[in-house]
């Protein structure tokens, strides 16, 4: 199968618009509104994902409710990532049986990354009959047509095939917040880490041209967005798989070039393909790039990293945050750890909780190793106790929080340019620093999605305590 990205048929996009309008029009000849309720599991990316569904479902007629019994489609958009989330997804589509009982032109739906492993498809077809309509990542732009198809024969239907690289431009995005956005530049991944499940279920890299994400910032800039995070499993892949020789480091340029009051956010970095090209961009625009990288490392032990097929090496990695703190030393780092790689010792893991202190990063994401089926790791030899990883990982815990504690202490007394990022019901308010970190603010204070200057007067591990200067 070719895996050169190609993009979706101008022709195509404009028939599953029209699509939208066939089903706008069956759904106006209900008695009431039509309501969907879309409930995203996993990651940014399916969270981007989750707003072209609902921009989909705007154009076909739909509203929206986050009451189940209210809705007349229930939209689950899966991750595949860990276990537990499979588990999760799984335990609450077996409960959707009794709202379909009780309305059965309810219409249920499941798709994301799920969908895309063929067990899954498999179990739901045999154990769960109340679901209507199954589709994987790779035809997600093709969501109007198979729903049109749901309601016009009133079958089951399941899309899943592997279309390979295609990227759709053109579909219609809902999105949950105005004044910040997440732009995906590139989906899927070509690295097969042996623990994830990713490369199979999103398939190989697919990047966006570079003219379609710089016209999608501009217009979310010009009506108002402060915040734009681009999203990928490896930004830093981005362009590898297009014909012009633009990389990421050139996108970014592209976009801090435009004119307005924003900031650039983008996730996830991959060590091996970070340089210090990108590390040159970032200082060269701070007031449009973040100082804030998220690299995920793993592992601190360089023989754990290989059976990871990570790509990089211990001393690779800390050359890495040696370059980047030369050149922009207030960064602020954060990374993943996974403890108790199948066939880890406690030597290496002695080895990731010196790296974690040699690096000080400000916050990190855990997790105990959970075999994913269809990974090569599902079958890596694993020796050691889940006692002993549960120990460990609670040892890497108490090490990371001391070490965020510490940090976040150094921020008092300093003042920074944040972002209003949240207020609830209760008036507490939330902004966030130019390095990405949660500031309490106090309550009344502030409007959402403006930069306000803000002086920091305490700090936790988990947060900043500050005031809006006047």
């Amino acid at each position: 199968m070719s895996r050169n990205t190609k993009q979706v048929p101008k022709e195509e996009i404009i028939k599953q618009l029209e699509t939208c309008d066939i089903v706008r029009q069956l759904l106006a000849k209900k008695p009431k509104e039509r309501k969907a309720l879309v409930d995203t599991y996993g990651c940014q990316q399916n969270e981007a994902d989750s707003e072209q569904i609902c921009g989909m479902l705007s154009q076909m007629g739909y509203g929206f409710t986050d009451n189940v019994e209210e809705a007349d489609l229930v939209l689950l958009n899966t991750c595949a990532i860990r276990e537990h989330a499979e588990q999760r997804v799984f335990g609450n589509v077996g409960a959707l049986v009794h709202s379909k009982r009780r309305n059965k032109d309810k219409i249920i739906c499941v798709c994301g990354c799920m969908p895309q492993q063929e067990y899954v498809t498999e179990k739901i077809k045999r154990s769960y009959p109340h679901v209507d309509l199954v589709f994987g990542t790779h035809k997600l732009w093709q969501f109007p047509s198979l729903l049109l198809s749901v309601l016009q024969n009133k079958k089951r239907v399941f899309a899943i095939e592997d279309e390979g690289g295609r990227v759709a431009e053109g579909l219609p995005v809902l999105r949950k917040f105005s004044y910040k956005a997440s732009v995906p530049i590139v989906n899927g991944c070509n690295n097969f880490c042996t623990y994830c499940i990713v490369p199979y279920v999103r398939g190989r890299e697919r990047s966006r041209e570079i003219e379609d994400i710089v016209r999608e910032v501009k217009d979310l800039v010009n009506g108002g967005c402060r915040e734009i995070t681009l999203l990928g499993q490896n930004v830093n892949s981005y362009g590898k798989d297009l014909e012009k020789a633009k990389d990421f480091s050139d996108l970014l340029i592209a976009l801090a070039q435009l004119d307005g009051d924003f900031l650039i956010r983008f996730m996830t970095s991959h060590p091996k393909d970070a340089s210090d090209k990108l590390f040159a961009v970032m200082e060269q625009y701070p007031n449009k790039i973040a100082p804030q990288l998220h690299l995920p490392v793993q592992s601190g032990s360089t023989r754990v990293l290989t059976a990871m097929n990570r790509g990089y090496t211990r001393e690779k990695y800390l050359e890495l945050i040696r370059q980047v703190r030369a050149r922009i030393p207030d960064i602020t780092l954060t990374s993943d750890i996974i403890v108790g790689f199948p066939g880890e010792t406690q030597e290496e893991f002695e080895e990731t909780l010196s790296l974690i202190e040699l690096v000080e990063f400000e916050a990190l994401f855990t997790f105990v190793f959970s075999a994913r089926k269809g990974t090569p790791a599902e079958h890596f030899e694993d020796p050691m106790p889940i006692v002993q990883k549960k120990e460990n990982f609670q040892r890497l815990l108490d090490v990371q929080n001391e070490i965020s504690e510490r940090k976040h202490a150094e921020y008092i007394g300093k003042t920074l340019r944040c972002l209003v990022d949240q207020i609830d019901e209760k008036g507490n308010v939330i902004a966030r620093t130019p390095g990405g970190r949660r500031v309490h603010l106090e309550k009344d204070c502030g409007k959402l999605g403006e930069f306000v200057d803000v002086s920091i007067t305490n700090a936790s591990k988990w947060s900043l305590f500050g005031v809006i200067q006047k």
